[in-house]
């Protein structure tokens, strides 16, 4: 399109269309790949309000003869989510139920609505629509039918084409219409009316008349047959049904507009059987004598090479600690409507395969927890294989072949040959092996010509062996850009010209979603690397030690799978959850960080590190490390964004949040001099509201009360410190949370340690762990910081003393920041393996014969989000475990608050917009008599100030509590001392003085400017 055609086009939606329009740079830069090798920035983005919206959309594009690409969660894996079009994401506000029927299992819905949050809502009828693809947290309905999406579940309901029963649908030109099975008199009916519907159906009529021998001849006889359209779904015997016929097609055809759906009955009661084997191969071999003998729900696959990634990336450890012994594992599911059925079916399957329960290589569990603990390691597949320790690159391109399940041993084979030959090692195969699909990711070089080529010459070899064996290219992934150009190795000519016919049936001019399927763009095309991409490869401040010492590899961890954009569970990723924009969920910083290192010639971010669009895009990042965690390649969006800042901002002024907020530590201290006189000011009518005005913080917060003596204050006024080199000593890390706000929280530390048996330490010369400085960018700031803190640490570290960290997030700098930061100085190795979390040490270093206060209560427990991400909580629950503490740990997210993100201007309402998702209604909901415990300062103040009624505890605190005897039975948090906020008597003699003060110095100013003065 010429600038004038897109800048018209851009106008016209604006004027005509319910939703968001955005053709920045920003939002197309997020949009610009999916989970594919592949490419394209978009036109622009529309984001409906309504599907009636969305289909005005399309009618706009249609007027400007601009392309059009329907996106839901954007994971596809073979490019079809990625295209120079106008991307209509159907994914924020399309997303309703429309009619539930439990009686016919059916039900309608809105192309955007996720799978999990249908399910979820079905769950009240105890239905569930029956794929899950493993993508299932985030993956929405309409990629689903797009996709025709599959999942392990599969085995027992068929792909989403199976479970599909209408379609209302929109072509390019105009015609609407609810589409489905259609006997010969309906279509009779429809051609004799005229128009354009008539002119679909007569021509569909005649493709499925001149090909029929084809289709009938030409489509694997497999059950994970996912390549070429559905042409199988207009023969005769198949109904001629048009939805069926237009599930698959990727959005070359139709957009989808609603769909009602087929519904499956929850299983009551499930099974796990895992069987093992010396290699994946001899599992293979095994499927058919398998499904032989029984009919399960799920029959999945994991070899050695995923087992070997997840021990040398310490993922999943507690899902592979309950497999059996063997090198490759068959995970068998059944479903039932008791335990006693469930249980009988795996038990029936193990006596006709002649093996024991009690046998090494046989795993059997009837209990959903450690079902779940088991399939997790084969759902993680795709993040596990991603990025090996090896630091060798893998890369979907035939990730998704599909074979006869009775040929499957052979065909893996073959495969592996294929690998041998190729050069490329030994890729991991997993997968739905009960309906012989592999699922693969493989070390391709797409950066150099060579490597492309061969990678060309490769996908060509291997879509011939799967053909030769029967099978399909996709198996469910689909084939978009990936398999398009080969699809003709598996269907034929005729068969192709078919898929021809049907695209220019429905879409003449070739704007919906062009280059995939029919008229491809070349598999070794608009390539999101390719021979020439020439990124910049800029200096930073970070090391990053995992990613080569390489920005740009740490950018590129991103390889699009988008669990950043599930709802529920986990921490990440709050601010997506909270607007629900792909520019501000994990995978579209890290788009948008990739198009700012450049490249390309269409690279759409031009100005690198003073970008706008990134800046505005970080922004919301919480900088709660959640994806450092969650994510499964291990994003570390707060590093990155740190980077960013500190460049962006290099040699010109900051906001002032950063200054007012970023050096928290220094005023912290200064505040020493007159806390209740900083505090009235703090807190003082108008004053406060200036001073917030003139700090960048938002106007709706509370201003922290600084306690009136600080803890190293209070410890100074203790015996000598003790020997670093006695085995007993510990360093309690004064952190200027618990040191200036919360210094009862670190006497209640002592307290305990002291109880445990052991001597503390606490550094009274002025340290800090440098978060704020570099949270907001500082980063040359912050490691002159750390440096001198080293030094005032140095006779601990050189002694080996532990140093108990209290404040999560100062532990988690400790432990992965400064490393990070400063990879080469040995005193900051040191330290990040000497520090320790207030529980770690007391549940692994105290003597055997202590044990903590009991304190037999009930417990709400936040976890840091750093804690979460870096530490982990396994020794917290263990401590609380031991005090009797009956903790519920929640699994709500992230607080909202993350250190200075929610008291910084503008952010407020995102802040409590997160806490709301979960943390803040569970704070209100935990019984008046339950302690309430949150290490971190920052959800502590959260919950204060999320009007949930309640304070939080540190377990310090409650362990200090305990130590006195029983808590009070209503709200035990009324023991915690905390600062006070001035009295309004106060405040208002504060704003008097200073106004007096500014009134007197006006005064004088005026004097001196007198004439003859």
């Amino acid at each position: 399109m010429t600038p004038a055609d897109r800048s018209g086009l851009e106008a016209a939606l604006h004027a005509e269309v319910d939703g968001e329009v955005r053709f920045d740079a920003g939002s197309r830069g997020a949009y610009a790949t999916d989970g594919s090798n592949y490419r394209q920035p978009p036109i622009g983005v529309v984001v409906p309000r309504t599907v009636e919206a969305g289909a005005r959309a399309v009618s706009v594009c249609a007027r400007f003869d601009a392309p059009v690409l329907s996106r839901g969660g954007g994971t596809s894996l073979a490019g079809q989510s990625t295209n120079t079009a106008v991307v209509i994401d159907w994914s924020k506000y399309c997303t309703g139920v429309l009619s539930v029927d439990p009686e016919r299992r059916t039900c309608v819905v809105e192309p955007g609505i996720v799978l999990d949050e249908l399910n979820r809502q079905l769950a009240r009828h105890e239905l569930q629509f029956g794929p899950k693809p493993s993508t299932h947290s985030h993956c929405a309905l309409g990629g689903m039918i797009g996709n025709n999406s599959c999942g392990a579940s599969a085995q027992a309901y068929g792909k989403t084409v199976d479970n599909v029963r209408r379609l209302e649908i929109l072509t390019y030109d105009g015609q609407r219409a609810w589409v489905g099975p259609t006997p010969p008199d309906e279509r009779e009916r429809i051609i004799a009316g005229g128009g354009r519907l008539a002119g679909i159906y007569a021509g569909l009529d005649r493709i499925a008349t001149e090909y029929l021998a084809d289709i009938r001849r030409g489509y694997p006889k497999i059950p994970r047959r996912v390549s070429g359209y559905n042409l199988d779904s207009l023969l005769p015997e198949n109904g001629f049904d048009v939805a069926k016929a237009l599930v698959g097609s990727e959005g070359t055809l139709v957009t989808v507009l609603r769909a009602e759906l087929d519904l499956v009955p929850v299983p009551a009661y499930q099974s796990l059987l895992v069987l093992g084997y010396d290699d994946i191969c001899a599992a293979a071999d095994d499927v058919p004598r398998l499904l032989q003998h029984c009919n399960p729900t799920q029959l999945e696959a994991l070899d050695d090479r995923m087992a070997q990634l997840m021990r040398e990336e310490g993922a999943y450890l507690d899902s592979l600690a309950v497999l059996p012994e063997g090198d490759s594992w068959l995970m068998v599911q059944y479903s039932g409507d008791s335990q006693e059925d469930v249980d009988e079916q795996a038990h029936a399957l193990l006596h006709a395969l002649g093996r024991d329960e009690k046998d090494r290589n046989v795993a059997f569990s009837d209990d959903p927890e450690r079902e779940q603990r088991m399939l997790k390691a084969r759902e993680a597949g795709l993040g596990v294989t991603a990025r090996p320790p090896d630091d060798r690159e893998t890369w979907e391109g035939w990730e998704d072949s599909a074979v006869p399940p009775e040929r499957l041993g052979d065909y893996l084979r073959d495969l592996k040959g294929l690998f041998a030959e190729f050069d490329y090692g030994h890729p991991s195969l997993y997968g739905h092996f009960g309906q012989g699909c592999v699922h693969t990711r493989i070390p391709f070089d797409l950066r150099t010509a060579e490597g492309v080529a061969v990678f060309r010459r490769f996908t060509e070899r291997a879509a011939d062996l799967v053909a030769s064996y029967g099978g399909s290219l996709s198996g469910e992934h689909g084939d978009g850009q990936s398999r398009g150009e080969l699809l003709t190795r598996m269907f034929g000519e005729r068969l192709m010209t078919a898929f021809g016919e049907l695209k220019a049936l429905f879409d003449p001019g070739n704007r919906m979603n062009p280059g995939k399927v029919v008229h491809p763009n070349p598999v070794d095309g608009q390539l999101r690397l390719g021979p020439a991409w020439r990124p910049a490869t800029p200096a930073t401040h970070f090391g990053f030690p995992e990613d080569e010492h390489s920005f740009k590899r740490a950018v590129m961890r991103c390889v699009g799978i988008g669990n950043c954009r599930g709802h529920t569970g986990g921490v990440m990723c709050p601010s997506y959850r909270a607007t629900m924009e792909e520019e501000h969920s994990t995978r579209g910083r890290a788009r948008l960080l990739f198009e700012m290192l450049g490249g390309h010639p269409d690279s759409v971010i031009e100005d690198g590190w003073r970008s706008t669009a990134v800046h505005d895009a970080l922004d919301l990042c919480l900088a709660c490390k959640g994806c450092k965690s969650d994510c499964p390649t291990g994003v570390d969006m707060a590093t990155l964004k740190a980077e960013f800042l500190s460049h962006h901002y290099a040699g010109r002024k900051r906001p002032m949040a950063h200054y007012s907020m970023g050096w928290l530590p220094l005023w912290a201290r200064l505040s020493r001099t007159a806390p209740r006189l900083v505090n009235s000011a703090l807190h003082a009518p108008g004053l406060a509201g200036l001073g917030k005005r003139l700090a960048g913080v938002d106007p709706a917060r509370a201003a922290p009360v600084f306690a009136e003596e600080s803890f190293v204050q209070w410890w100074r006024s203790r015996d000598p410190e003790p020997d670093p080199a006695d085995p007993r000593t510990v360093v309690l890390w004064p952190d200027t949370f618990s040191t200036y706000f919360h210094p009862a929280i670190a006497r209640s530390a002592v307290r305990v340690l002291e109880d445990a048996g052991f001597h503390v330490a606490v550094p009274t010369e002025p340290v800090c762990c440098g978060l704020t400085w570099i949270s907001t960018g500082q980063l040359a700031t912050a490691k002159k910081v750390l440096t001198r803190t080293l030094g005032v640490l140095r006779p601990y570290l050189e002694a080996g003393t532990p140093v108990i960290g209290l404040e999560p997030s100062c532990t988690a700098v400790f432990r992965a920041d400064a490393p990070e930061l400063m990879p080469g100085d040995q005193d900051v190795q040191r330290l990040a393996g000497q520090v320790r979390t207030f529980a770690e040490h007391l549940v692994h270093h105290a003597p055997d014969d202590w044990q903590p206060p009991r304190l037999a209560r009930q417990a709400t427990v936040q976890t840091h989000c750093h804690q979460h991400a870096v530490m982990k909580s396994d020794a917290d629950r263990e401590l609380m475990r031991r005090a009797h503490l009956d903790a519920e740990v929640l699994d709500e997210g992230c607080c909202g608050l993350a250190g200075n993100f929610g008291f910084e201007r503008g952010h407020h309402e995102v802040s409590m917009a997160v806490g709301e998702l979960g943390v803040l209604p569970a704070v209100r909901a935990a019984a008046p008599d339950s302690l309430v415990i949150a290490d971190g300062f920052s959800c502590r103040t959260q919950i204060e100030q999320g009007a949930t009624g309640r304070r939080a505890l540190h377990l310090a605190e409650a362990l200090a509590f305990a130590l006195d005897g029983n808590l009070p039975s209503d709200r035990p948090e009324r023991l915690a001392v905390r600062p006070a906020e001035p009295s309004r008597t106060a405040g208002w003699a504060t704003a008097a003085l200073v106004a007096a003060l500014a009134a007197g110095t006006a005064a004088a100013v005026s004097g001196l400017r007198r004439p003859g003065r």
